[in-house]
Parts: C-alpha cells; sequence; structure tokens
C-alpha cells in the first residue's frame, strides 16, 4: 500500500470489498426472515461486526503494523505465527469462493450472450483477472480503483431498482431464526478482521482510518445483503444477475461481476501475501501473489460451494476470540508481548472461545453466536489473566523471602 491513505480512498476501499456477489447470496439466505425483519437483522448484525472490524484497525493504524503484525501484540512471536497460518487458510478460500461466484454469474450471462458458459475456462480467466489487478495495486490505492468502486456502486444501484421491479413477493422456503440471521450479518465484517490493518495502517489520520473503514463496509456490504434479501424475496431467486438479463442489462451484468470480484478478491491475495511475509521473508510479493492467485484458482474448481455457510461459520469461530484478546490487551489491559515467544493463557482463553462457539451455536441465542463467544472468551482470558499475575506475585514473594 503506499504510505498514506485518506479517508476518501479508504471509504472506497472497504466499499470496493463489500460489494461482491457473495455478500448478494449471503443475503439472500435471510429471506425466510421477510423483508422487514430481514432488513433490521442485516443492519444490526452489520453496526455490530463492523464497529469490532472498526476498532481493529485502528490499531493498526496507531502501532502502524498489518493485520498479524497486531496480533502478535497479544500473542506473542510465535502464537501470531499461528494466527498468520489460519488466516491464509482463510484468504485462500474467500479468493475461492469469490472465483466461483464471478464464474458462476457470468456463465448466466455468456450462456445468453454468445452461447459459452464452460466454468473451468471463465474461473482461470477470473483468476487472471484478479492476479492482474493485485499486482497493479499491491503498490499503493491507485485512482483507477476509486473509480471503478464509484462505477461499481452505481451499477449496484441500478441493480438493485432492477431486483425491486421483480414478479411481487415470492414465498421462501427454507429455515431461518433471527439469531442465525444475526450471526450471518456479524460474521461477514469479522471475516475481515485479519486483513483490516494491513490497510488502515497506511492511513492518514486515525478518524479517516475508523469512518473511512467502517463507513465503507457497513454501507457496501449492508446494501449487497439488502440486494440478495430483496432478490429472493421479490424474484423467487437468489441471484439477481438473472434478472437483470432478463431485463436485457446483459453488459450491466458484466460489469458488476467482473468489477465487484475484482475490487474484493485482490484485497484477500494481498492479506495472504502480508500474513505469509510475517512468518517468512524467503519470497517476494510479487512471486507470493501469483502463487496464492494460482492456488486459489486451482481450489476454485474444486470447491464445494454448498459448504459456504459452515465456512463463514468456522471464520467466526476463530478470528472473534483471537481479536477479543488483540482488543482486551490494547484498549484494556494495555500489555504487548511482541518480546514473547507465546502469550499462553491468550491462546487457552482464544481455543475455549472457539470452542465455546460451537457449544453456543446449539443454544440458537438472540445474539447470535460471535458476540456471546466473544464474551466467554474475554471473561476467561481476564480470569486466566488475573490469576496468572498472582502467581507471579506469590512465586516473587516467596523468592524474597528466602
Amino acid at each position: 500500500m503506499s504510505k498514506t491513505v485518506g479517508g476518501i480512498s479508504m471509504f472506497a476501499l472497504w466499499l470496493g470489498a463489500a460489494v461482491s456477489l457473495a455478500e448478494v447470496m449471503t443475503g439472500s439466505l435471510l429471506a425466510p426472515l421477510g423483508l422487514q425483519k430481514g432488513i433490521i437483522v442485516i443492519l444490526a448484525g452489520h453496526l455490530i461486526g463492523t464497529l469490532i472490524l472498526a476498532a481493529v484497525g485502528v490499531i493498526g493504524f496507531r502501532e502502524k503494523k498489518t493485520a498479524i503484525e497486531s496480533a502478535k501484540l497479544s500473542f506473542g512471536k510465535y502464537g501470531s505465527n499461528m494466527v498468520a497460518i489460519l488466516n491464509c487458510i482463510q484468504l485462500i478460500g474467500w479468493t475461492s469462493i469469490m472465483l466461483i461466484q464471478c464464474s458462476k454469474s457470468l456463465q448466466v450471462v455468456t450462456q445468453k450472450l454468445f452461447g459459452f458458459n464452460n466454468f473451468t475456462v471463465l474461473t482461470v480467466l477470473a483468476g487472471a483477472l484478479v492476479l492482474i489487478w493485485t499486482l497493479s495495486e499491491h503498490k499503493g490505492t491507485h485512482l483507477i480503483n476509486n473509480l471503478a468502486v464509484t462505477l461499481l456502486f452505481g451499477l449496484c444501484v441500478a441493480m438493485g431498482l432492477a431486483v425491486l421491479k421483480g414478479q411481487g413477493v415470492v414465498p421462501a422456503t427454507g429455515d431461518m431464526t433471527l439469531a442465525a440471521g444475526l450471526e450471518l450479518s456479524v460474521v461477514m465484517p469479522l471475516s475481515w478482521i485479519p486483513l483490516i490493518s494491513d490497510y488502515t495502517r497506511s492511513a492518514k489520520s486515525g478518524r479517516g482510518s475508523f469512518w473511512g473503514s467502517f463507513l465503507g463496509y457497513f454501507l457496501g456490504s449492508s446494501f449487497m445483503y439488502i440486494i440478495g434479501l430483496a432478490s429472493a424475496i421479490y424474484t423467487g431467486s437468489p441471484d439477481p444477475i438473472e434478472i437483470l438479463m432478463k431485463l436485457n442489462m446483459g453488459f450491466v451484468a458484466v460489469m458488476i461481476i467482473i468489477l465487484s470480484t475484482v475490487t474484493t478478491t485482490f484485497l484477500d491475495v494481498y492479506s495472504t501475501v502480508m500474513s505469509t511475509t510475517s512468518v517468512t521473508q524467503k519470497f517476494s510479493r510479487k512471486t507470493l501473489i501469483v502463487v496464492f492467485t494460482a492456488l486459489s484458482t486451482g481450489l476454485a474448481l474444486y470447491f464445494p460451494m454448498e459448504s459456504y455457510t459452515d465456512f463463514l461459520y468456522m471464520i467466526g469461530s476463530v478470528f472473534a476470540p483471537v481479536f477479543t484478546i488483540v482488543l482486551l490487551d490494547y484498549y484494556i489491559l494495555k500489555k504487548n508481548y511482541s518480546q514473547f515467544s507465546f502469550n499462553v493463557p491468550g491462546l487457552i482463553a482464544a481455543a475455549v472461545g472457539v470452542y465455546a462457539y460451537y457449544q453456543l451455536a446449539a443454544f440458537n441465542l438472540i445474539l447470535g453466536t460471535s458476540v456471546p463467544a466473544m464474551l466467554v472468551t474475554g471473561a476467561v482470558y481476564l480470569v486466566l489473566v488475573t490469576v496468572s499475575k498472582y502467581i507471579r506475585q506469590h512465586h516473587q514473594l516467596a523468592r524474597e523471602d528466602i
């Protein structure tokens, strides 16, 4: 990234990250709740998740550290490597999902326009576009990205208006509780937590860092969720691209598919590189960009999309507890473990938080699962830190008595 990024560019960066077909697809899952309840859940969940996301981003700005370097403050030199590896895995998965969504949507368009819908060819082409974009963008936030996001958002507004002209309310099938809907809305911004400091560390100001990332992601992601929700309710289809094709808006559809893919996915690829370089400096960033894009493209050809929702929950189960520790250490406890190999209480509390996530999921709590799991993680960590401090003081007094 460039040395400094203004608030407007930060806003555009995170708006572009949020405006994606994956967000539309996730929003469509909330259709059984109905339009009114669905929108309330979307806004509430995104408010919670994006506030947490932006708070983590401020740490990156203040400390001028990447996301994983920020994790090192809480988990130590080697403990943060574990976080980096997990982050690389989820980012490769996200990149693959974005390429799959891009290819499947393009299939609808190219089939109608050209009679061509080869998934493999379209996936490889999408991967090549992401590679080119990332190689040009990883050196800084350029004007072209801001322009692309502006165009993309305008096209998505047109897509939203087209969706509202659907055939009327279509009864939604499937089960979806308010708690599950809230969790799906919270977990999407939380999935960006391990990435955000890679970009906010270059912000010009703390205010630009917080409000740029918060407003950009909150508005963009909420809007895309609502488009997906409305599409499922008013057209009976979770894919608004099909609606655009029926209205002979093929060019608009192609532009949305391509721009939403590159403006979102290059962030995943770039942050995979940043997480890797935090562990080893043996490879150049350019080489890593090529390798991870190629790996994600290959995985996209085989990734089981029926596991998409489970993938989202998995992300929430790991990174919500992990960055609860980071937030507590930085804002409350004022602790820095970057000179230690591990922060054992932090690792234990994070592990308990992951376990608690899956246990709490069965109770269908009104706050969803991520927030209660974070509360459990925080409580356990505070207890462990207090006990650890007491033990150290006790041992110190014992040595003095000797």
